[in-house]
């Protein structure tokens, strides 16, 4: 039976008066793609940034589990210290660093794996002259990986829109995840595009062993796409199942997927 990487387990969030997620315990196991879904305003993205560190829960435990198999218990930690877990996200709304490069773009997520200190950051001894470049080698390997090479020395805000959303992916790689979280990734996409990232997101769990969670509208991507899919309306976990399942259920088609 494989591992649960993230676990969580009685979890809400509260603003104010207003509880976006409510109660929720789910979890993703070691290899699967799992989506999370539900209309506008359901929680989705609120429960992952709960997850990545932006927020702290109001109740309940969220932990990750390392490849070692040691489980952490991650509310209130920071959100680097939840990467260097294994934990990379991307985000609803593009946030590149438009004015870098593509490789540059990679490089600042790739510098979250840096063992080099303050002295060989400012004297730039030979140690770290050696890690720079591998930052480089491996920065130009992703954007290969995804078919983004040839943007390299590209602008990010030169890239076309679904090159955009592929190097927001390239940089939440580059920091080595375990489990990667892409909120909407094919928010904006053409169907040309949107099949290319179904590729993509196979492959890198194919062929990286990487963990996908993924929050998504397309319902033809997410149920080609997920292995299993959890399903949030008004903040409480109404179903989850394997994409059969969920499409027949009830309580699923009267709160989203329309009759």
């Amino acid at each position: 039976m494989s591992r649960h990487i993230l676990d969580i387990k009685d979890f809400s969030m509260v603003f104010g008066g207003l509880r976006a997620v409510d109660h929720v315990s789910m979890h993703i196991r070691e290899g699967e793609i799992a989506a999370l879904i539900g209309p506008n305003g359901a929680g989705k993205t609120t429960l992952f940034n709960c997850v990545t560190g932006v927020y702290m829960p109001t109740k309940g435990n969220i932990s990750v589990s390392s490849a070692e198999g040691t489980v952490v218990k991650t509310n209130g930690m920071k959100p680097n210290k939840i990467t260097e877990l294994g934990l990379a996200r991307t985000f609803q709304n593009i946030r590149l660093f438009s004015t870098m490069t593509a490789l540059e773009n990679v490089m600042i997520g790739r510098h979250s794996r840096l063992k080099a200190n303050i002295f060989g950051a400012i004297f730039r001894d030979r140690k770290t002259q050696a890690e720079e470049e591998q930052v480089i080698t491996d920065s130009l390997a992703i954007l290969r990986n995804l078919g983004l090479e040839k943007y390299a020395n590209e602008t990010a805000s030169s890239l076309p829109y679904g090159a955009q959303r592929l190097l927001e992916i390239a940089r939440a790689m580059a920091c080595e995840p375990q489990l990667l979280l892409l909120d909407e990734p094919a928010a904006g996409m053409n169907p040309l595009e949107t099949r290319e990232l179904e590729r993509t997101i196979n492959r890198i769990r194919d062929e990286q062993g990487i963990t996908i969670l993924l929050i998504e509208h397309d319902m033809s991507l997410v149920m080609s796409l997920s292995e299993r899919i959890y399903v949030l309306d008004y903040g409480k976990l109404i179903a989850e199942g394997k994409p059969e399942e969920v499409k027949n259920n009830a309580a699923v088609i009267k709160a989203y997927l329309g009759e």
